[in-house]
């Protein structure tokens, strides 16, 4: 076996084939994310309300920006957090109290993620909201 082999970075040639299998495995974990973890139903059902929300409030683009951005970060953090939990599972099946802090800091991201979210998102309708109420 070759140095370069051993550091896998063998060349295979582009095929677009791959490139739309790649985005389908992409998609199936997605999907596997939301079977499997029953905060990324409650992401979905908030970002669908902000979604609507941002439709009614007609947000500017720059507003949009933040939002985009702001749901963006919750779902990757959300599943970074799942892929660290199938993959501390396959290698400690068994209780470890070590794999059971690390999952903890790894949910704890998501909340940071989704606390700043939250905040991103009372900051840009704040103003919209109080403007309903005012008249």
């Amino acid at each position: 076996m070759t140095a370069r082999q051993i550091a896998g970075s063998e060349q295979r040639p582009f095929r677009f084939t791959g490139r739309i299998r790649s985005f389908r495995y992409a998609i199936g974990g997605i999907f596997r994310m939301l079977r499997c973890q029953h905060n990324a139903w409650i992401h979905l059902v908030v970002t669908a309300g902000v979604i609507a929300a941002g439709l009614f409030f007609q947000l500017s683009r720059a507003e949009w920006c933040w939002i985009v951005l702001a749901i963006a970060i919750v779902w990757t953090a959300e599943a970074l957090n799942t892929a660290f939990e199938f993959l501390a599972d396959a290698a400690s099946p068994s209780f470890h109290p070590i794999v059971r802090d690390a999952k903890d800091v790894a949910a704890g991201a998501v909340l940071i993620t989704a606390i700043a979210a939250a905040v991103i998102g009372a900051i840009i309708f704040w103003p919209h909201l109080t403007g309903i109420f005012s008249r």
